[in-house]
C-alpha cells in the first residue's frame, strides 16, 4: 500500500505560481513512477506530468514550458512547480504513484484557482 498526501493548492491570480507537493509512504520502494493529474467538473481526469523512478519526465502539451514536475527521493516527495498560471489551469490536482502490474494509488487531491 501507498499513501500520497497532496498539499499547496490554493488561490492565485493570472500569471501567478503556485507549487504543489506530494508526500508518499508505505511501500514506496514499490513505486516506478509518480505524476500529477487534475480534473474539472463534467470533465475527465487529464495528464498533468509524471516523471519516472530515474527522472524522466513527460508534460502535457498544455503546461510544456509553465510547469516543472521534480522529485525529492530522500523525503519519498514530488512536486509540482506551476508558472504563468491561466484560468483554465483552475482544477483539483491530483498525485498518482504508479506500483507494478498495473496498480496506481491516488491521492486526496488539492484544489488550484486561478483568477482572472
Amino acid at each position: 500500500q501507498v499513501q500520497l498526501v497532496e498539499s499547496g493548492g490554493g488561490l492565485v491570480e493570472t500569471g501567478g505560481s503556485l507549487r504543489l507537493s506530494c508526500a508518499a509512504s508505505g511501500s514506496i520502494f514499490s513505486i516506478n513512477a509518480m505524476g500529477w493529474y487534475r480534473q474539472t467538473p463534467g470533465k475527465q481526469r487529464e495528464l498533468v506530468a509524471t516523471i519516472t523512478i530515474g527522472g524522466s519526465t513527460n508534460y502535457a502539451d498544455s503546461v510544456k514550458g509553465r510547469f516543472t514536475i521534480s522529485r525529492d527521493n530522500a523525503k519519498s516527495t514530488v512536486y509540482l512547480l506551476l508558472n504563468s498560471l491561466k484560468p483554465e489551469d483552475t482544477a483539483v490536482y491530483y498525485c498518482t504513484a504508479a506500483v507494478p502490474f498495473g496498480k496506481s494509488y491516488w491521492g486526496q487531491g488539492t484544489q488550484v484557482t486561478v483568477s482572472s
